[in-house]
């Protein structure tokens, strides 16, 4: 007497495994977002921290994004983990000699944004995370 499979537990196994591994690449593109928004907020905090650096340094004016690199507070911009719209970090509030800047990146998943706080208003719809002067 021969000893093997039936076509049906083939199948059921088969099944089993292809569910499992349907769970396992949504876990893991959940968990590509939140690391790809913890560096943007990482970004911006960096961003931020230069900017006030470059502040109290500088007659108490805000540089733009050149200064920040030119004057040795940052060796390069950082960009968006995707680098791809609408993905893309915009420096347009730091020009050079601004009296405030608000910087907004946004973020896949729809917790974690603090621009509903008052930080900075977005016209845009989306969850954003936002850094503003501190001064």
């Amino acid at each position: 007497m021969k000893k093997a499979f039936t076509l049906f537990e083939l199948l059921v196994v088969i099944s089993i495994i292809g569910i499992l591994i349907a769970v396992a690449s949504i876990s893991y593109s959940g968990a590509q977002k939140k690391s790809r928004d913890a560096r943007r907020i990482q970004d911006m905090n960096a961003i931020q921290k230069a900017a006030e650096m470059y502040y109290s340094q500088n007659n108490y004016l805000y540089p733009g994004s050149s200064q920040l690199i030119s004057s040795g507070l940052m060796s390069v911009m950082p960009t968006d983990p995707k680098n791809a719209s609408p993905y893309v970090y915009s420096f347009s509030g730091l020009t050079n000699g601004a009296s405030n800047y608000c910087l907004c990146a946004l973020l896949e998943n729809a917790t974690g944004g603090n621009a509903s706080d008052g930080n900075c208003t977005m016209a845009s719809s989306g969850t954003y995370y936002c850094v503003r002067n501190q001064q």
